[in-house]
């Protein structure tokens, strides 16, 4: 059986052999094509998201002005009250608490995935863990309501005095951001855990060489050369902590408080779109822009989140040959 092999022409005028295909790749290009036209579809929807908010919020900015919305903290947008900070204070104390749950909770099961389970066990755990982000965040939303806010109203009083130990409410700010720190857990630990398999193998072998511990190889190795990546899964947490819904809707409250006391019922800037828009109000009206006004401060909160995080994942890189 006889093999044929053809090779293109030399050039001319020189002795190099041109190794390139002479036909054009149809499907290569084609491939590239789709896969540009996947990254455009991002931010088309991003940009379809802002031409979406900006007009009803310029509205909204016509008939209220920006000083009152953003100086003060007065919020009953029926009463003409359009103080925003308390909404904004809603959100933060519930980030705050899911973080204050989720990011060790996250690390340390990274961390433990990585450099303490057995490869077995990894495949095990890993898989398990994430099934928790396919769960509906209504299903999250119930959990809190039905099981986490009881047990938080008999418990609470027993441990803590004084106002903070007055026993929750039917919601309470700190139900909502137990559970939602549990709904995050695994999109930290999981991104973390990968980030952490990307640091080469040498370096924890060079420092097993000299006599570190499994816990100072783990704390003092593998974490800082996998710390960008850990950082983007923090950011990505808590950006979805901001964004959430259906958990602040059903567990943290209706009435808009400054207060960050986790015994306390709030309105999370998420809460209030979602039960503002539900609801029956007239399209047209100051209440009606008030949505999108308040959706408009949650874009750009956001936006700021991911764009100092893109730049402190770049500073903090490691980069390995």
């Amino acid at each position: 059986m006889s093999v044929t092999s053809t090779v293109a022409p030399a050039r001319k005028g020189g002795d190099n052999v041109s190794l390139e295909a002479t036909s054009s790749r149809w499907g290569e290009k084609a491939v590239v094509a789709w896969l540009f036209l996947c990254g455009a579809l991002s931010v088309l929807v991003t940009v379809g998201i802002v031409v979406s908010l900006v007009g009803p919020a310029v509205e909204f900015f016509r008939a209220v002005s920006p000083g009152q919305f953003f100086s003060t903290d007065d919020w009953a947008p029926r009463q003409d009250l359009f103080g925003v900070s308390r909404l904004v204070a809603g959100t933060a104390a519930v980030v705050l608490y899911s973080c204050i749950v989720a990011l060790p909770a996250g690390l340390g099961a990274a961390i433990f995935l990585n450099e303490y389970a057995k490869p077995r066990t990894r495949r095990i755990l890993k898989p398990l863990l994430e099934v928790l982000e396919g769960v509906p965040t209504v299903a999250y939303g119930f959990f809190a309501f039905v099981f986490v806010t009881p047990l938080i109203r008999e418990w609470w009083p027993t441990f803590l005095p004084g106002k903070l130990g007055e026993a929750p409410g039917i919601f309470s700010v700190g139900a909502a951001g137990l559970v939602l720190g549990i709904m995050i857990i695994p999109t930290v630990a999981s991104i973390s855990q990968d980030a952490m398999a990307a640091v080469p193998k040498g370096l924890r072998e060079a420092a097993y060489g000299l006599g570190s511990t499994r816990r100072q190889v783990a704390t003092e190795v593998v974490v800082p050369a996998a710390l960008s990546g850990i950082i983007a899964s923090f950011v990505l947490g808590v950006s979805r902590a901001v964004g959430e819904t259906m958990v602040v809707l059903m567990a943290a409250g209706a009435t808009a408080r400054l207060g960050l006391w986790p015994n306390e019922e709030a309105l999370p800037m998420t809460a209030f779109i979602a039960r503002t828009s539900t609801g029956d109000i007239a399209t047209g009206t100051t209440i009606y822009y008030t949505v999108f006004a308040v959706g408009s401060l949650l874009f750009l909160i956001t936006f700021t989140m991911n764009y100092f995080s893109a730049r402190l994942v770049r500073r903090f890189r490691e980069a390995y040959e």
